[in-house]
């Protein structure tokens, strides 16, 4: 039997000027799952991306295995030199086969569903980031953003790249842009001990609820383990309750295992991981 992949339509044009596909997984022929491929520009590199990836006859027979290398073989004859998979979490077969695939997890994203306003310890204030601020937090969390993104296996070219893409599209008004909080935690004395930016309205869940995601949360280094990433991340809360918001989300890069403590003891529950190799 002959596995290959077909077009299931034409190719479109994805956010950010990058183009993406949706394919059937055929066996001599006949359609028997899909997937998707999405390529995205960030400077002068390309970055592909595998999802929708389905088989919905003769489980277990390597399928989806050949659709996934195929779909490698597109996203390197659009030029990219990286791609990443996401898996749900409830996903074990997928986080396998990705695995075997030699993707290594880079990134999960977490979620939780708000209640209640939880209460703030008293020897802090919170402050808006205004623009008197924005400059020098702005290069602050680019920079441990990159860390970020290079810790998590992309070269320092590739994590500029992303880096710079991804503050332009989401902060093209700085403080002023809609939907997002800027926001710094000072003590008693006017020191600044952290920050946090939040998108109240990042997404929509599949009922139609507004998702809020938090894009940094960041406590300064001299003042790291007295639970001010735990303040950041309540002081998050009650911005989207405040909002009118129930459902808070974020990414967390997978080797940084104190957020990933913090996260859990908080609620936070894993949605998806993303796994990702170079395409060499």
């Amino acid at each position: 039997m002959t596995t290959t992949l077909r077009p299931a339509g034409p190719e479109e044009p994805a956010v950010g000027g990058g183009r993406t596909r949706r394919w059937q997984i055929c066996v001599n022929g006949r359609p028997v799952g899909g997937l998707r491929t999405t390529a995205q520009p960030r400077g002068d590199q390309w970055w592909g991306e595998i999802a929708e990836l389905e088989v919905v006859e003769g489980h277990r027979r390597g399928r989806a295995t050949v659709g996934a290398l195929a779909a490698e073989e597109v996203l390197r004859g659009w030029g990219c030199t990286r791609v990443d998979v996401t898996v749900p979490a409830e996903s074990t077969g997928g986080l396998r086969l990705a695995e075997a695939l030699g993707y290594t997890e880079r990134m999960r994203n977490l979620a939780k569903r708000l209640a209640r306003f939880p209460e703030l310890r008293t020897d802090v204030t919170v402050r808006p980031i205004g623009e008197a601020d924005y400059a020098p937090w702005l290069e602050q969390a680019k920079a441990g953003y990159r860390h970020d993104l290079t810790a998590s296996g992309l070269t320092p070219a590739q994590a500029r790249a992303k880096c710079d893409a991804d503050h332009r599209v989401l902060l093209p008004h700085g403080p002023a842009t809609e939907g997002v909080a800027l926001r710094q935690l000072l003590d008693g004395r006017g020191t600044r001990l952290g920050s946090l930016w939040l998108a109240l309205r990042q997404d929509l869940l599949p009922d139609g609820r507004p998702l809020a995601w938090v894009m940094v949360v960041e406590v300064e280094q001299a003042h790291r383990g007295h639970g001010y990433g735990r303040t950041l991340m309540q002081v998050a809360e009650r911005e989207c309750l405040s909002a009118g918001v129930h459902d808070l989300g974020l990414n967390v890069f997978s080797a940084n295992r104190v957020a990933i403590a913090l996260y859990d003891s908080l609620g936070y529950r894993v949605t998806r991981r993303t796994l990702g190799k170079p395409l060499l």
